[in-house]
């Protein structure tokens, strides 16, 4: 292992949040791997995007936003998501000189000596003066329990292992959860499946007419009373509803978007409602969404008796040398690239306040 490294901001991410801090540090005269360093556990460019599904096409992704400095242009809407996103971040990469090290798995941050943290990762240790986080959710998929899962004798997957719709050919599908990945998933299903079955926990709400500014406002505000609560943040998606376009609207119109309230209990050959309704199932695709990956920050205590981190703009309320940049409000693309800003402009303050006074 390599002796302790000091640096003046650790990111931690590589992502649309962490790369537009990692743009704005090196943009106000932070120089990579001397005054701060970007730690990303995935094995290459691309975030949470480069494990999306192939069928997931870029002319399917609503609200990809670019990132500062660098327009994603001429991108070919028939490609996976996944290649055109990994070979943009790569270039974004590379062009801005962010040094990405990769893969470091962060293991923990504590708090170090002379009020630095300490930051202790698969490649060694970092001691920081400040932190930016930007883990995301991909790692932390959730998947409710319900009784008799353990029963079932057919397949259950969360939309995170999720690699496209020919490999339910012919099979009878649940699909549970109402959000974006659910009816992306149901619509693909549709013409492979022999069967598919959409269930939620609450009546879905679709949405009509563009999303302009004032409604993607008045959707963060409401992200961001729960995050100033110090309560788990809920996605930008659940407070926006979902957008209609023509394939939702097939979708509603053949029956293939016909909802079910959630199902009591799993049997071991499918699932079954209190009301004596039941479906016959081969596999349970749980889009069920996920959860913040924060569990290396454990050793901070930086959680509310709420169950979050309660957090005011991207500074962590417990500790202000904590950015979160992606979590709640800034889970977005655009909101990502705000708060990278945000928290280095914040982060600057920070050290200035710090830097010791000439004799």
């Amino acid at each position: 292992m390599d002796a302790t490294r000091e640096v003046e901001v650790v990111v931690i991410g590589a992502g649309q949040a962490g790369l537009a801090a990692a743009y704005h540090l090196r943009r106000t005269g932070f120089e990579p791997d001397r005054d701060f360093v970007v730690l990303d556990h995935s094995p290459g460019p691309g975030g949470a995007w480069q494990f999306r599904w192939p069928s997931l096409t870029y002319g399917k992704v609503h609200g990809m936003h670019a990132l500062p400095g660098m327009e994603l242009t001429d991108a070919d809407p028939a490609r996976p998501s996944a290649e055109v996103i990994r070979e943009y971040f790569d270039r974004y990469e590379r062009t801005f000189g962010l040094r990405v090290r990769r893969p470091v798995d962060v293991r923990a941050v504590r708090e170090g000596d002379g009020g630095r943290l300490r930051v202790e990762t698969s490649e060694g240790v970092w001691s920081t003066r400040a932190l930016i986080n930007a883990t995301g959710t991909w790692d932390r998929p959730f998947r409710p329990h319900y009784p008799g899962q353990e029963t079932f004798r057919g397949r259950q997957l969360h939309t995170a292992r999720y690699a496209g719709p020919e490999e339910f050919a012919g099979l009878r599908v649940v699909v549970v959860g109402g959000g974006a990945s659910g009816t992306q998933h149901l619509l693909e299903l549709a013409p492979y499946a022999a069967a598919t079955t959409w269930v939620t926990r609450r009546p879905p709400v679709f949405r009509e007419g563009p999303f302009d500014q004032e409604a993607g406002r008045a959707a963060v505000a409401l992200v961001e009373e729960r995050v100033r609560r110090g309560l788990p943040p809920r996605s930008v998606v659940s407070v926006t509803g979902l957008p209609l376009n023509d394939a939702v609207r097939q979708g509603l119109a053949n029956g293939v978007l016909d909802r079910r309230p959630m199902f009591d209990r799993i049997t071991p050959d499918g699932v079954e409602w209190d009301d004596g309704r039941r479906v016959d199932a081969d596999v349970i695709l749980w889009a069920t969404g996920f959860r913040a990956a924060l569990e290396h920050l454990v050793p901070l205590r930086l959680r509310e008796p709420g169950g979050g981190i309660r957090v005011e703009g991207t500074r962590a309320v417990a500790d202000p040398r904590i950015h979160l940049v992606g979590y709640g409000p800034s889970a977005s693309t655009i909101g990502a690239n705000r708060a990278g800003r945000a928290a280095v402009r914040d982060i600057r303050r920070l050290l200035a306040e710090e830097e010791p006074v000439a004799a």
